[in-house]
């Protein structure tokens, strides 16, 4: 049994959710092939090659795959996963954008965003935002797979796999790059941080923001904020929190202001230890609160950043 793990990169660096599919990956079984496609990016493959688990980097360094367009690598990893029985990737963004194209290219089913795996064709993934959870057996000959990251621990460096160059080109022309916006911030990024502090609608406006990034710069944690704050306009949306915005599980999330709608519990409910602050009592957010207080987050927030 081979397994076909997409790596999730920026042509410089590997992303650390790569490192949790390699978990779910080896949970599964058999060996581990991984796919670095991109330009320029061969210090991405060999970066890879040191992830205990993986017994082969497959490297496409073509100039059609420097963006991960989606229908570009949906032609590579499709005409690729025909020779393996799983092929998995994280359900980050880019993952959500190309795998489900590759399930309908090979005419199988996706199964999406799973948190356990219990065999090579069993596994779990969350239902109706989290409040369930459904056991899904696939009988389909490849498994089409995105893995919710932050249900799996990260894999280990300390290997030396073999890298294999592949000259596969493909460049649909269905699409183009046309440019980026990167928000440049000294916090840590949203996904990967340990410690993370949002804010919802209580915050009142996008100034008041401001209350969280104190405390934030104290920690050394990253700012979110829920969609009721998004949607307001307070905070642009790549802050978002929730089951439509970015999933995480940090060592500590800090709930200022957030009443926790069903849709942002789902987003971080499997954090590690998670402290509310509402002056609601009865808002649902404290019913998956480690530690809650009951108070104005107007008093709180300034009090807080002056203990630390």
């Amino acid at each position: 049994m081979t397994i076909l793990v997409i790596a999730e990169h920026d042509n410089r660096t590997l992303k650390p959710v790569t490192l949790n599919t390699i978990t779910a990956a080896t949970q599964i079984g058999g060996d581990i092939h991984l796919l670095v496609a991109g330009s320029n990016c061969k210090a991405v493959a060999v970066s890879a090659s040191e992830i205990t688990g993986v017994s082969k980097v497959l490297l496409a360094d073509e100039l059609a795959y420097e963006y991960q367009l989606a229908e570009n690598m949906a032609k590579l990893i499709t005409e690729l996963g025909k020779d393996y029985d799983h092929i998995l990737a994280p359900a980050t963004t880019s993952g959500k954008n190309y795998l489900p194209r590759v399930a309908a290219l090979l005419d199988v089913v996706q199964i999406s965003d799973i948190t356990a795996v219990e065999s090579a064709t069993t596994f779990q993934r969350p239902i109706y935002a989290g409040n369930a959870v459904a056991t899904v057996e696939s009988l389909d000959p490849i498994k089409v797979i995105t893995v919710r990251t932050t249900a799996f621990d990260a894999a280990e460096k300390g290997n030396s796999a073999e890298i294999s160059e592949i000259s596969i080109a493909h460049d649909a022309q269905l699409s183009s790059f046309v440019s980026e916006e990167v928000a440049e911030s000294d916090r840590p990024e949203l996904t990967a941080a340990n410690i993370i502090i949002s804010g919802g609608r209580g915050m009142g406006n996008g100034e008041n923001f401001g209350l969280l990034e104190q405390v934030a710069d104290k920690l050394g944690a990253a700012v979110g904020a829920s969609r009721a704050a998004v949607d307001a306009g307070f905070v642009p949306n790549d802050m978002q929190v929730g089951q439509t915005g970015k999933i995480v599980a940090p060592e500590l999330y800090i709930a200022v202001g957030i009443s926790g709608a069903i849709q942002h519990l789902a987003g971080m409910k499997d954090s590690k230890t998670i402290v509310a602050i509402n002056k609601d009592e009865e808002a649902p957010i404290f019913s998956v609160a480690d530690y809650g207080l009951v108070a104005d987050l107007f008093d709180v927030m300034p009090e807080l950043q002056n203990k630390l």
